[in-house]
């Protein structure tokens, strides 16, 4: 059970216990929230429970919270809190107690790389689509940011105890492959330029655009776009093609029109149709959006919506409980729409989660870098190959994936403590050293240390670092419920800091058999708990550096 389960459920009962005590009035507790306080005189962990409860309970919030905080100091473990405290003007402060601390190290060691696995998605199927990008040229660095956060978010639901599957929307029918099959042509509706562009023109040969960027576009998945995805270490479960929603007539691909005729049906039964000017609406502002859609022209011709639908349906149809999509910036008016489509369908909104990416800007020793797929540009291969693979995805995944971006080449390349991934990475590469090291006094290294004495385990520094290990779990969770991947990497750094600051201040080996024991322990620990981090980012763990 994680910590701030426990401290939720001390809570729970010690309000039961007043309530039956009849110092507090009968009511539903709400949901307990256990924050991390900034400043240290405040506890490792606070709760606000009685400024929830206050009202309610008809007592002043200082007066709940020293009810229930006498309760708790009356009932309540000692090897779990030190002490537990109120503050104005409701605050219930606890102080974990160094036992309760010394014994995570134990427990942590004991659990390995399941340490942090948890049960809360309960086995639901969820589907994470991600980069999706147009095979109208190589993958750039904004299709980066979404390939390397829906891998790590991927890998974090799976942690958090859902069964997940990564899928790619291979985009290759429309508009963009004829802008595609145009530029592969060199007319004067030409989009997309670069050298990419030069070798299919010796490649592919015709003067129907159509044809000619289908046969370009399947050329660009197979040698440019799943090689770099194999490059940045993602591995899909499905490559959904936008054609399997279509079939092929003689003249052109037409959508399936049993499939289009009973979506049709079930929006009429519904009411969320209607005609106008010869074309088919769908009422999608009852639903949410700004503005009603056109799903068949007046030409007959289905939109995009008609197959976003389908493929909606499509994913649904494979028991999926939860939709979650990576989109670019240009796509954030398409949210409503989209979810609109799916509340029609029969789904829940909230089945729909949709995470938007910002841009994001290449800079080299101060200077913008050109990135744009129609002009020419620095793809993310290249990207990839000049910093490599662990610096790109800390980079990407460090903030928040709905901020603008600046990546800095020059400290990508820094090989010192000043690059991130560096000083992470360097605080595994220096665990791995104290535990292969042999100190005079013939003490055997190991992760499984021989009855360690973990109550030596004392110093501020140590106790600090444990602290630190012990966050992991809820790491997992916070980002598994709000898919706030930049809070893996940050707390990378978080414990990074924590062990290094330790290691400064606590000599591991030292002539106290006993003491370097226990701190050998601590140290397998962290080796633990960081290697599981790196993991989740997909980011090596090198022992020697």
């Amino acid at each position: 059970m994680m910590l701030r389960e426990e401290i939720s459920k001390f809570i729970k009962e010690s309000i039961k216990t007043l309530q039956k005590e009849k110092k507090l009035p009968e009511f539903e507790v709400p949901e307990i929230l256990v924050e991390q306080p900034r400043e240290k005189s405040h506890g490792d962990c606070s709760i606000n429970i009685a400024l929830q409860i206050a009202k309610i309970a008809k007592k002043k919030p200082i007066e709940i919270a020293d009810l229930i905080t006498q309760s708790l100091n009356d009932s309540i473990t000692q090897s779990l809190f030190n002490k537990v405290k109120t503050a104005k003007p409701g605050f219930i402060n606890f102080f974990l107690s160094e036992e309760y601390l010394q014994n995570q190290v134990k427990e942590i060691l004991k659990q390995k790389n399941k340490f942090g696995d948890l049960k809360i998605g309960k086995k639901e199927k969820i589907n994470v689509e991600f980069i999706s990008a147009n095979p109208t040229g190589p993958l750039t660095l904004g299709n980066g940011r979404g390939g390397f956060g829906g891998d790590v978010l991927s890998n974090v639901l799976e942690k958090a105890g859902y069964k997940v599957i990564r899928e790619y929307y291979i985009n290759d029918v429309g508009n963009q492959v004829k802008m595609l099959g145009h530029s592969v042509i060199g007319d004067e509706q030409a989009v997309y330029k670069g050298k990419y562009i030069e070798d299919l023109q010796k490649r592919v040969k015709g003067d129907n655009p159509e044809k000619v960027g289908e046969k370009s576009a399947r050329i660009i998945l197979k040698e440019m776009v799943k090689p770099s995805v194999k490059k940045m270490g993602i591995k899909f479960d499905k490559w959904f093609s936008e054609k399997s929603l279509y079939k092929f007539s003689v003249i052109n691909l037409i959508l399936n029109k049993k499939d289009v005729d009973r979506i049709i049906k079930m929006m009429k039964v519904k009411d969320l149709i209607y005609d106008k000017d010869d074309a088919v609406w769908f009422k999608s502002t009852e639903l949410g959006d700004d503005k009603d859609r056109v799903l068949i022209k007046k030409n007959n011709e289905k939109t995009y919506l008609v197959s976003d639908m389908l493929y909606l349906k499509n994913k649904f149809d494979r028991k999926f409980n939860k939709l979650i999509f990576f989109w670019g910036a240009d796509h954030y008016g398409y949210i409503n729409r989209i979810k609109a489509a799916a509340e029609a369908l029969g789904y829940k909104k909230e089945q729909i989660n949709i995470i938007i990416l910002q841009l994001v800007t290449l800079f080299e020793k101060g200077k913008k870098v050109r990135m744009a797929k129609r002009t020419g540009f620095i793809d993310l291969d290249e990207l990839v190959d000049k910093v490599g693979l662990d610096v790109a995805r800390f980079f990407f995944l460090a903030r928040s994936l709905d901020t603008h971006f600046n990546f800095d080449m020059n400290l990508a390349k820094e090989q010192s403590q000043k690059n991130p991934v560096y000083y992470v990475q360097y605080a595994y590469a220096r665990i791995c050293s104290i535990l292969r090291k042999n100190p005079k006094s013939k003490i055997q290294i190991s992760n499984q240390i021989q009855n360690p004495n973990v109550k030596l385990l004392t110093h501020s520094a140590e106790l600090n670092l444990i602290k630190q290990l012990i966050r992991f779990p809820e790491i997992i969770e916070d980002t598994a419920r709000d898919y706030q991947v930049q809070r893996v990497p940050q707390y990378a750094l978080d414990l990074a800091d924590s062990f290094h600051r330790c290691y400064e201040n606590c000599q591991v080996i030292s002539e106290d058999k006993e003491l370097t024991k226990a701190r050998l322990t601590l140290v397998s620990a962290t080796k633990v708990v960081l290697k599981n981090t790196l993991d989740l980012m997909g980011i090596s763990a090198p022992e020697k550096m």
